[in-house]
C-alpha cells in the first residue's frame, strides 16, 4: 500500500477517542498517528538486559 493510501485508510478508521479529539485535518491526524507507530516499530533496543515485547492488544490479556 503506497503512503498517501495507507494515510487515507487510517483516517477513514480513526478510533472514537481520536475522532473525539476533534481533529480539523483528519488526515493529518492519521499522518502523525503513523509517524508515530512506525517510530516505535522501528525502535531498537538500546541494551541487551532490555527486553521489548511486541504484542498486540489481544495477547496481553485473558478474554
Amino acid at each position: 500500500m503506497s503512503e498517501p493510501d495507507r494515510v487515507e485508510s487510517r483516517a477513514e478508521h480513526l478510533l472514537p477517542e481520536e475522532r473525539a479529539a476533534g481533529s480539523e485535518d483528519p488526515e493529518a491526524q492519521a499522518e502523525a498517528i503513523l509517524a508515530d507507530s512506525d517510530a516505535r516499530e522501528d525502535y531498537i533496543e538500546p541494551s541487551p538486559g532490555l527486553r521489548i515485547d511486541h504484542r498486540r492488544s489481544d495477547e496481553t490479556v485473558d478474554p
